[in-house]
């Protein structure tokens, strides 16, 4: 087997495999080293919520790119369903944000009315309206926006997916291959040094999550992990509908009467041991939200380390020193909703072809202060 590729891409996660769907389309020949398992890390712990208008700010450089990607999941969904036979398990039926205060509920008819004027489908409830469509939540609220675009996909089989299209197209995909170090000649990246052997490409895209602080060696703060713990219960009737989604916490209705409930933060954490505080802290606040709930079985806990970035935005493009070397990473809670995007974009990017998104200068990799040498791990 030939060890010279188009693209070598380092991570396996969600953002790596749409990656190398997205440069599979094009012909390009491609490889994909993964550490350990695909979609084992924080691909696998999300709950797949398609939170635009729910969790992000309209001024904010990602507002944009985000809403582009949400518009791509229903012709997504059927690409990948007839390519692999995998149900992205794709739903559409809103998300509620709902305010506990007379300051939120101030704030919250602001933004939705704001929402609209610009386009955007956003609607004031008040709490006997939010009740009345969502019959099992507390009443103890004070209203809340309804998001009737907003959604949810299960985030292991949009990873699969996009991970068993590219492989119908031809990517490679080596599980259990760690890099330990960059190929260099002179100041070009020219591949990828693995315990199972040496590979090349013609470019190289470290697109490894929390991990690829490992090829930044820039400031600390450029990217970091993020410990989330989460739990998912299952009910005999279906308690939710819909997204809910506040402060304090999120329910995720899933399939077959599982909720997903989320998530903790902790920073500067790769340990993913769950604590009682944590999961603890999450069972008071959903029950709170959705008193039922105590009455629910649990069905599994867990945590996942997301990717975290100084000002909150991802870091994509080139390496400002060294050429071949690209990122992709630093989604933090987003990367499951801006993976489509992302690896459309970054394909785009890598094969020198005109982007949907033309402007990434928010999200360049020199916006940090990098060292020029990646050395061995």
């Amino acid at each position: 087997m030939s060890k010279k590729y188009d693209t070598i891409i380092l991570g396996g996660g969600i953002i790596g495999c749409s990656t190398a769907f997205y440069l599979s389309k094009k012909g390009q020949r491609v490889l994909v080293l993964e550490k350990g398992s695909l979609g084992q890390e924080a691909s696998s712990a999300a709950a797949g919520m398609l939170g635009v208008q729910t969790e992000l700010e309209e001024e904010s450089p990602i507002y944009e790119l985000a809403r582009k990607s949400r518009e791509m999941f229903p012709n997504l969904a059927e690409e990948l369903k007839d390519m692999t036979g995998i149900d992205i398990g794709l739903s559409q039926k809103g998300t509620m944000r709902l305010a506990f205060s007379e300051e939120q509920r101030a704030d919250y008819r602001e933004i939705a009315v704001n929402q609209k004027l610009k386009g955007e489908e956003s609607f004031w409830k008040d709490k006997e309206e939010i009740v009345g469509m969502e019959p099992c939540l507390t009443d103890s609220l004070f209203g809340g926006i309804w998001f009737p675009k907003e959604g949810h996909v299960s985030a292991p089989d949009l990873t699969q997916a996009f991970a068993r299209a590219a492989a119908v197209n031809g990517v490679t995909f080596r599980e259990s291959a760690d890099v330990y170090q960059l190929i260099f000649h002179q100041n070009q990246v020219v591949g990828a040094a693995t315990d199972t052997g040496d590979f090349y490409g013609s470019a190289v895209l470290v697109a490894a999550g929390a991990w690829s602080r490992r090829f930044l060696l820039g400031e600390e703060q450029a990217l970091y992990p993020v410990k989330g713990e989460a739990l998912s219960v299952k009910t005999e009737k279906a308690m939710l509908h819909t997204t809910i989604f506040t402060d304090d916490c999120y329910l995720v209705p899933k399939k077959g009467g599982e909720i997903i409930v989320g998530a903790t933060s902790t920073p500067h954490t790769f340990d993913k041991r769950v604590t009682m505080e944590g999961i603890g802290g999450l069972i008071h606040k959903a029950k709170r939200l959705l008193p039922l709930l105590g009455r629910a079985e649990i069905d599994r806990i867990w945590a996942g380390t997301r990717p975290m970035t100084g000002d909150g935005l991802p870091i994509m493009g080139a390496h400002p020193d060294l050429s071949n070397l690209y990122f992709s990473t630093g989604h933090y809670r987003n990367g499951i909703l801006l993976s489509p995007i992302t690896g459309k974009v970054m394909a785009d990017y890598i094969a020198e072809e005109a982007t949907l998104i033309t402007d990434l200068s928010a999200f360049k990799p020199e916006r940090f202060q990098y060292q020029t040498e990646v050395s061995p791990l």
